[in-house]
């Protein structure tokens, strides 16, 4: 019996989430492809895994017996991969890791760069994702690590079978256009007469955003929903709107944006997540290391407690003033 690694991966998915449907979202396969995966698994194990209930499919009693042993095997691949690295004379891995735009391009080119001159067996790998996809995601086995976030009015559930490292406390701005806002800060109350432009409420930043905004009191007009920092502050130099940003966000401002200081106090902790089995992998360590190592180069403060104020600035190449 030859037993595939990603078959096992697919049949254990399948038996936490109950559906074909909701296995290949979690490992970003099509549907059709998981199905024909798992028929072939079917046949290398040469007895009934599966069995149809109208539309759904279901394990049978041998094939939850294969995915509760699946659960070990890949645990013990997990942790024999660990015990190769620990092993060897230099650290030697692959590394693959959940990013979305604003942490690859503000703290990754700086992070793997250092890192490949330190240890260059360690080679890291990237997949974009949406931040609320990121988590799941390390759970699941398909990334070893991810980043993940929790808004200051919107914390994330945690999983228990992930530990988490906070690389950094993000600063939530307002994006204006060049010269609506002449003061140095501003409330949410004091744009409430400009049209938003905002993440949609299915995602944490849209929340977040919708709950600040419910805090206050209001209910602002939103013009466009989009998922991008950089694609919204496009909009905002346009003219068509004010939208929020974060630090790591700034890097990606066009000409013709101005950033002001927001009086409602919102910030997001950036953080690594990985799963607890993983916790003592050298490598994954050092990858963390040089992401936290570069947050700080950033100005991304460890903790809210130290975080610099930002003063407004309206400069063509978006740098910032701190105090």
């Amino acid at each position: 019996m030859d037993l595939s690694l990603a078959r096992l991966r697919m049949l254990r998915e399948l038996h936490r989430r109950g559906t074909i449907t909701a296995a290949a979202a979690a490992l970003h396969y099509t549907a059709s492809a998981v199905s024909q995966q798992l028929a072939q698994l079917e046949r290398d194990a040469g007895t009934r895994l599966f069995e149809r209930r109208g539309r759904r499919v279901q394990l049978t009693d041998l094939g939850i017996v294969l995915a509760e042993h699946a659960e070990e095997i890949l645990a013990a691949v997990e942790r024999a991969t660990q015990a190769l690295e620990e092993a060897g004379g230099s650290v030697t891995a692959k590394i693959t890791a959940g990013v979305w735009a604003s942490v690859a391009s503000g703290l990754l080119p700086d992070a793997l760069t250092t890192l490949a001159a330190s240890h260059p067996g360690i080679l890291v790998r990237t997949t974009e994702l949406a931040p609320e996809s990121t988590a799941a995601a390390v759970r699941d086995g398909t990334l070893d690590l991810s980043f993940v976030l929790d808004y200051s009015n919107y914390p994330t559930t945690w999983d228990r079978g992930l530990e988490r490292a906070v690389i950094g406390v993000e600063r939530i701005h307002a994006a204006v256009p060049a010269g609506a806002v002449p003061a140095a800060g501003v409330t949410l109350a004091e744009l409430s007469e400009h049209p938003w432009i905002i993440a949609p409420a299915r995602s944490h930043f849209g929340h977040a955003a919708r709950l600040a905004f419910q805090s206050a009191g209001l209910r602002p007009r939103i013009d466009h929903e989009l998922e991008e920092q950089a694609t919204s502050m496009a909009m905002v130099a346009a003219g068509l709107g004010v939208t929020l940003v974060s630090d790591l966000g700034l890097a990606l401002r066009p000409p013709g944006v101005d950033i002001v200081a927001l009086g409602d106090a919102l910030t997001r902790t950036v953080s690594l997540a990985y799963r607890t089995n993983s916790a003592g992998r050298a490598a994954l360590l050092l990858v963390v290391d040089a992401i936290r190592t570069a947050a700080a180069k950033k100005g991304l403060a460890p903790d809210i407690r130290t975080t610099p104020t930002v003063r407004r600035t309206s400069d063509a190449a978006g740098a910032q003033e701190t105090e």
